[in-house]
């Protein structure tokens, strides 16, 4: 997952100044690096009636994290809430459940052995 600073702060629920200010803290403190974490993409933009090209910053899943832990908007709450859980299920079970998807896995292997004992394949 690549974002731009808008797209990440979007989804935190805050300015694009705050998410300039944690990535250059983030990078100014080593906790990242700019060659492993950022990427140029040159983007089409359109500004008022012309649509003009230009290189943008993406930041990867790693840096999304990042400035999701030093945010400080409530949908930064609600992600760190979820992503402290998910890495507690990690630490003490040495797994995470994506609960929808198995009891999805769950539904079809139960009309697979229906479908199977109606034709009797088992």
């Amino acid at each position: 997952m690549w974002l731009t600073q808008k797209q990440i702060a979007e989804i935190f629920g805050t300015e694009v100044p705050a998410i300039n200010k944690h990535i250059k803290n983030i990078l100014r403190s080593k906790e990242l690096l700019p060659d492993t974490t950022i990427s140029k993409m040159e983007m089409v933009q359109k500004e008022g009636k012309r649509k003009v090209n230009r290189v943008v910053e993406i930041y990867n899943l790693d840096m999304i994290i990042s400035v999701g832990y030093r945010v400080n908007s409530s949908q930064a709450t609600q992600f760190r809430i979820w992503a402290t859980q998910r890495l507690k299920d990690y630490l003490v079970q040495g797994y995470a459940i994506n609960q929808k998807r198995l009891n999805e896995l769950q539904e079809t292997i139960q009309i697979i052995s229906k479908v199977g004992k109606t034709v009797n394949l088992f």
